[in-house]
């Protein structure tokens, strides 16, 4: 009986942790400190310019992430040629293409261009 308790605790608490998860993915965009908050791709890679051919100076292990600015690079697969600028999770900076990034339209509404 107190391993089903356990088991049960341990789904309760996941599915209130769920919610917030969810709703962090589902929110995208630029908030009162002039950052674009958004959802990215776990281990997205930022790049030293915006070209995949310049070095790569972290990835994104989070899938939530903010973004300085954005700037025109090469063209990827996201249909566009905009790059994210932010702080990678090793504490780098770098660009991260906008397929990377869970936005609805590039360059997102409101974030300035760098």
């Amino acid at each position: 009986m107190t391993a089903a308790l356990g088991a049960l605790a341990a789904t309760a608490l996941l599915a209130l942790s769920a919610p917030t998860a969810t709703a962090q993915a589902a929110a995208c965009g630029v908030l009162s400190d002039g950052r674009l908050h958004c959802g990215n791709k776990a281990g997205a890679k930022g790049y030293a310019d915006r070209s995949y051919r310049s070095a790569t100076r972290g990835t994104l292990t989070t899938t939530y992430s903010w973004f300085q600015c954005w700037g025109h690079g090469d063209p990827h697969q996201g249909q566009n040629d905009i790059w994210y600028w932010t702080q990678l999770d090793n504490g780098a900076w770098g660009n991260v293409p906008a397929v990377d990034v869970n936005t609805g339209q590039d360059p997102a509404p409101g974030l300035r261009e760098c």
